[in-house]
């Protein structure tokens, strides 16, 4: 590590220098304006519209519409595996779009310019994941859902990077990623609660899934009472305090889900099961949107440790790790679901199987996602990032030795991994959870329950473990971003 300037008292009327070395030191932590704030949040909102729709009904989608396999059993292996292999697809991509865009420079923008070149493809390839041609037909369903997920990769990485390299200033990353994940939050309400909702006008159905709309919407509602207080809960219980507190939550509310189903069925006892699953999200929601802010402060780890901020190469691991995670979490219900014979039952009516709903409601978010990528390209700039000569030199490689020497960043890739798996498997379950599960038998009954609430407890228990022995304070941070900028003031 490269020694640091010592800042001395000088003489009255000898202090420039000592000035312009403070006016160096404050580049870097930039205040955002609100509009800059919902721009880069609007980014996340866009992603979820898109991608949560993905994750939470495509794999109903597969087993009760699509009927991949020809049984919803069969379906249900198959789209399970289909899963993942599209994530260790991802684990070799995610790599190589890391290395490029740290590599390049693109005119629009280092970071942003992916939002609208990849965006529009996207688009396309989402749309058509909810189309029932070729039916029923393996290839084709991994076809649109690989060229999905990779173009998702090459959006979501420079997303990441650009978090980073708007400022440094730790109180302003936490404010960003607060506004990003209540609107993320808000393309996540959108999605749990407005696809039932969408997809039954569309179908024409008598009966509008009402139940399950609230059910899945309070996945999400609590992001936009709890999120808009986490820089105050940080402050005054600190950073791992409030993982600790928000996890247990999220546990608690599991269990009482577990609990209150096993009471009797779904409706009769509605009311709680709707304050179970608030109690569940307000934990889960929480705690793994404030994981998003530890990204900056890794990156500023390791450019303290090295002189090299490599963003993209740092989001191409935590790509990596949360696509570990959800390759684990989606494969979980698939062969959960296989192994327990769930089946679709006709009696069952809560959600349409009208293909051509489902895909006109795909059509809808995917749209409007599109036209929020574009909003956030608008309204971001990228001000902190590795200098031209560094960009020349970055490595395939350099992602593994990044890996290799930054502590904090393996403490938050188990983390993500963990986290990551927990969402997926309770999203992917939660559609079957509210679709009459009393209709099934008890061995899929129980396999459901087990999805909703058990394995995501118990995966959430790892979690708090994982995140103890992660060591980056606030304090911290901010004396290695004042270094680094103390460093560049005194090379120039």
């Amino acid at each position: 590590m490269l020694p640091l300037p010592q800042i001395i008292l000088t003489p009255k009327g000898n202090n420039k220098m000592a000035t312009n070395v403070a006016n160096t030191e404050a580049k870097g932590f930039y205040k955002l304006s609100w509009v800059q704030r919902i721009g880069f949040g609007a980014g996340d909102l866009a992603q979820n519209l898109i991608y949560q729709t993905i994750c939470m009904y495509l794999l109903f989608f597969y087993t009760d519409v699509y009927v991949l396999g020809g049984d919803a059993a069969k379906s249900a292996g198959l789209a399970g595996t289909m899963f993942l292999v599209v994530r260790i697809v991802d684990v070799l991509w995610d790599p190589l779009v890391g290395t490029f865009v740290d590599k390049h420079n693109p005119k629009l923008g280092k970071y942003r310019s992916y939002l609208i070149m990849g965006g529009i493809p996207l688009t396309i390839l989402a749309i058509l994941c909810f189309w029932d041609g070729f039916k029923p037909s393996i290839v084709y369903a991994y076809i649109t859902y690989v060229g999905m997920s990779m173009l998702y990769t090459l959006i979501n990485v420079p997303y990441g990077a650009l978090n980073s390299s708007l400022t440094r200033d730790t109180n302003e990353i936490t404010i960003l990623t607060s506004v990003r994940m209540f609107m993320a939050n808000v393309g996540g309400l959108c999605v749990s609660a407005g696809v039932p909702i969408i997809v039954a006008l569309f179908a024409s159905s008598e009966n509008l899934p009402i139940e399950m709309a609230l059910f899945m919407g309070l996945g999400s509602l609590p992001s936009f009472i709890f999120m808009p207080l986490v820089p105050a809960i940080k402050r005054k219980v600190g950073k791992k305090n409030m993982f600790y507190i928000f996890l247990t939550v999220a546990i608690i509310g599991m269990a009482l889900l577990y609990i209150i189903s096993k009471m009797g069925t779904v409706k009769e006892n509605i009311v709680l099961v709707y304050i179970a699953q608030f109690i569940k999200s307000t934990g889960v929601i929480v705690a793994t949107g404030y994981m998003w802010a530890l990204i900056p402060e890794v990156i500023s780890y390791g450019e303290w440790k090295t002189g090299r901020r490599i963003s993209g190469i740092v989001n191409a691991l935590t790509g990596i790790f949360f696509k570990a995670g959800m390759a684990l979490g989606g494969v979980i219900p698939g062969w959960v679901l296989a192994w327990t014979n769930y089946q679709a039952v006709e009696d069952a009516k809560t959600l349409p199987k009208d293909s051509g709903a489902w895909f006109l409601t795909m059509l809808i978010f995917a749209l409007v996602g599109l036209g929020l990528l574009i909003f956030c390209f608008s309204q971001t700039k990228e001000r902190v990032v590795m200098d031209e000569k560094e960009t020349a030199n970055v490595k395939v490689s350099d992602l593994w030795t990044e890996f290799m020497r930054n502590r904090p960043l393996r403490i938050i890739a188990l983390f993500f991994i963990t986290a990551f798996a927990m969402m997926s498997v309770g999203n992917a379950a939660g559609a079957y959870f509210m679709n009459d599960l009393e209709l099934q038998d008890p061995t899929a009954q129980e396999g459901i329950r087990w999805l909703v609430c058990v394995i995501p407890a118990m995966l959430l228990v790892l979690a708090m473990w994982i995140i103890s022995k992660y060591e980056l304070s606030d304090e911290k941070i901010d004396q290695i971003n004042k270094e680094i900028e103390a460093r560049a003031a005194a090379e120039k």
